[in-house]
């Protein structure tokens, strides 16, 4: 059987085990992340986008990981506290993980497979953003380069074939 979003399980921030089935019925936005990037300001456009989309289905789960050039050197609480404080993140944040390599999460082992990259299907660096169907099947992936902003009509067209197939049913 393949594997959709929805088989992982992954652990909040706060420590808190969240099996990701809680997100079927939801479009995800899945993101690797870090506190000190020069792409870090886009946290302000996905909380942008999740506050827009949100009541209609959006769903954004932050993965901080610390691989690409030591630019999430804190621990779950600091991150926390420096999303809220500096960007007003109200979206899911879960521990940090490895998205590359042997350690790499399995979600992160899982998505690259589902949506592999142009030249590698490894995480190039932090911000790569996925996004997720209903059904929790990979819909595309994103340069960490793309802003948030760009990322709304694909949003707003997951949302509404899900709204649509929604109704069909």
């Amino acid at each position: 059987m393949a594997q959709t979003l929805h088989d992982f399980t992954a652990t909040l921030n706060n420590g808190t085990p969240k099996s990701l089935r809680d997100y079927r019925g939801k479009v995800v936005l899945v993101v690797n992340t870090a506190s000190q990037c020069g792409f870090t300001p886009q946290y302000k456009g996905l909380q942008a986008l999740y506050e827009k989309y949100r009541e209609r289905g959006l769903e954004i789960l932050a993965f901080p990981c610390d691989q690409f050039g030591h630019q999430e050197p804190g621990d779950d609480n600091e991150i926390a506290n420096f999303c809220e404080l500096n960007f007003g993140v109200t979206f899911p944040l879960f521990k940090k993980v490895e998205v590359n390599g042997d350690g790499a999460h399995p979600l992160y082992k899982w998505i690259k497979a589902a949506a592999p990259g142009l030249l590698t299907d490894g995480i190039k660096w932090n911000f790569t953003k996925f996004l997720v169907d209903r059904d929790g099947r990979v819909i595309d992936r994103f340069a960490p380069s793309t802003a948030p902003e760009k990322l709304e009509k694909d949003v707003a067209e997951a949302l509404e074939q899900a709204a649509e197939s929604a109704a069909a049913e």
